[in-house]
């Protein structure tokens, strides 16, 4: 029982992970060109969402290994949820057809 427990804990550590590295990269993506400077926004974005995501596959290790390859795979799964998700919203913005078709 306490396997599953802790498998259950990566599997939610992975998608939190997961939503955030890649929700914090699509939010990266969209601001990055609205700004003077935008290195520092990209190297401070991938700086925060990189030492989140280490040490929340830190603390799924702590489970054991069968958490921390829950986390892994929920973290990938996570990616093409996001990813779909994004795409889905980009489309009904006003004026996305006629961008993503130039």
């Amino acid at each position: 029982m306490n396997s599953y427990l802790h498998i259950g804990a990566g599997l939610l550590i992975g998608v939190l992970l997961g939503a955030f590295f890649y929700g914090g990269l699509w939010w990266t993506i969209a601001r990055f060109m609205t700004l003077a400077q935008p290195a520092w926004l990209i190297f401070g974005s991938f700086l925060l969402r990189t030492l989140v995501a280490v040490t929340g596959f830190y603390i799924a290790l702590r489970g054991g290994w069968p958490s921390l390859v829950a986390a892994l795979i929920t973290f990938l799964v996570t990616r093409i949820v996001v990813t779909r998700l994004i795409h889905i919203t980009d489309k009904k913005k006003p004026g996305a057809i006629e961008e993503s078709m130039s």
